[in-house]
């Protein structure tokens, strides 16, 4: 295997552990958040947090970490593959939503909210950078 090769299938293999460590980021977020949001008002039903994830403002700064889930599932899916840049853009972007990097004010004020009040999601977002450290 030439070392053109063996990068390449290494950075496939840091960008799909990423991937997976994001969508657990992702995952405990949207628990939190849907804790909270219950709190202040009751119950809501699978279906319907859903909706609220998708459709409500409130929740715009989550679409962040969806979004760059679902475009890198869609790259990995490319039925006639995907190259080099490809791969490194989507590390980049995953580095740049976690180091707070993002242009959108908002969505670093939320996120850097709950880095500090919420130790499992410090950890999850620790245990991302670890991984990403070139």
């Amino acid at each position: 295997m030439n070392e053109t090769r063996k990068k390449n299938v290494a950075e496939v293999g840091l960008l799909k552990d990423a991937r997976l460590q994001l969508l657990r980021l992702h995952k405990l977020l949207v628990d939190i958040e849907r804790g909270n949001f219950e709190k202040l008002n009751g119950q809501t039903s699978s279906g319907q947090f859903l909706n609220l994830l998708i459709n409500d403002r409130n929740f715009d700064w989550l679409r962040k970490f969806s979004t760059l889930i679902v475009e890198i599932d869609e790259m990995l899916d490319l039925d006639d593959g995907f190259s080099d840049e490809m791969i490194e853009k989507h590390l980049f972007q995953i580095r740049e939503l976690i180091d707070l990097k993002a242009s959108d004010n908002g969505f670093n004020e939320k996120y850097k909210d709950y880095l500090q009040s919420h130790s499992e999601v410090l950890g999850k977002h620790s245990e991302l950078k670890k991984l990403l450290v070139k």
